[in-house]
This record gives C-alpha cells, structure tokens and sequence, in this order.
C-alpha cells in the first residue's frame, strides 16, 4: 500500500490489515507511519516513489518477508503547486509531480506485475482522481499526472490480462484530507453553491453498508 501514512492510503491499510499482511510506504511522515504500524501492525518502509533505488529496495524488502503478493494498491501521490490560470508554469513541480504520481506506480507496477505473473494472479488497483478527466487551470501538473496515470490502468490491464494478474481504477472525488487542507473552505462554498449531486465532501474512513 504506497501512500499509506495518512488521508485516503492510512484508511485502506487499516481495512486490509485486519485481513492481509501489509506494508505501507511513507515518504516524508514517520510519526504518521510509525502510529499506523502501532494501531494495525501493518509493516512500514520509507519509500520515494520518484527514486528507482527505492521502488527497488520497496520489492526487495516485500521478497524477504512474503511468498507472495496478492496485491498492489498505489495511491501515493502529491498536488502541485498552484499557479492561477497559468496550468503546469513551474518546470520543477511539472517535473516533481510526474515523478511522483505518474512515473513511480507506473514503473513500481512494472515490477510487483513480474512478481504476481509468476503464480499467475494478482491484483492492482491504481487511486487515480476525478482530475484525470477534470480539468483545473491552476494545477495542470496534479492533472496530466493522472490522466497519464489512468491510462496506465489501461494499458496494465490489457498487457496483464493473459497473466492472470487483475487491474483495477478508483477515481476519488473532494476527499477530506490534509491534501486539500488549504482549500478546504473554498470546496466547502462551492459545494454548498452546488458543485456536488450529494452536498458533502467524502471521507478517508471505509464505510459498509448495514
């Protein structure tokens, strides 16, 4: 489970590690990863998505511990700086975003796939976002990520699909995390002027029908 320290990531690890074993990365939070592991015994690894040295070190770590894998969750992922109206103008973040969002899961996937592909089954899901197909001006990176991000899910679904190995896409709305933090009350205006069928923003924390 990458991404898993806080927000949407620390609420499916939680749920999964009342079943499975897990291991959750954490990239800049050990405080939040290090309460995850008391709380659930979830295993954590400090993991950069962006550094192929540490997607590598995440699979080796998961191969001295498990057998197997039965499932990759990559929901890790970072916005962007925001620039009104001026879509992806900062290079740096453009590039950072990217590196995180979009090249990490793809080639981490790269690599769990091959390791499923050898017992022929697996699954992968992909937590992409409303912004794959939604576009706001004033973070063009956080948006072509997942656009490009989506399209990933395709493309692994298709290439895995004689494997065995199953691929799957989660697009969250307005989730209530430390994310949107700092817009949080501009969401909460427009959601009260309308923008959503619903009237409220989700949350991170699973939920089951009675």
């Amino acid at each position: 489970m990458t991404g898993a320290s806080r927000g949407i990531g620390r609420a499916v690890a939680m749920e999964l590690a009342k079943t499975h074993n897990v291991i959750g990365t954490w990239r800049g939070r050990r405080d939040a990863a290090e309460s995850l592991r008391d709380e659930t015994g979830c295993e954590i690894f400090q993991c950069d998505l962006a550094r192929r040295e540490d997607r590598e070190a995440l699979i080796r770590f998961a191969r001295e511990r498990f057998q197997s894998l039965d499932l990759l969750v990559n929901n890790a992922g970072m916005g962007a700086a925001r620039a009104p109206r001026h879509p992806g103008s900062h290079e740096e973040s453009f590039d950072e975003v990217m590196a995180v969002n979009l090249k990490g899961p793809y080639f981490l996937t790269q690599q769990a796939a091959r390791w499923m592909a050898e017992r022929g089954e697996g699954r992968i899901v992909f937590v992409t976002s409303i912004s794959a197909y939604t576009a706001s001006v004033n973070r063009g990176e956080y948006c072509i990520s997942k656009a490009g991000l989506s399209m990933s899910v395709a493309l692994y679904a298709q290439r895995l699909a004689e494997t065995g190995v199953k691929v799957f896409e989660i697009r969250p709305g307005i989730i209530r995390t430390d994310m949107i933090a700092k817009v949080e009350k501009a969401y909460e205006e427009r959601i009260a002027g309308g923008l959503l069928p619903q009237g409220r923003m989700a949350k991170a924390a699973t939920w089951r029908r009675r």
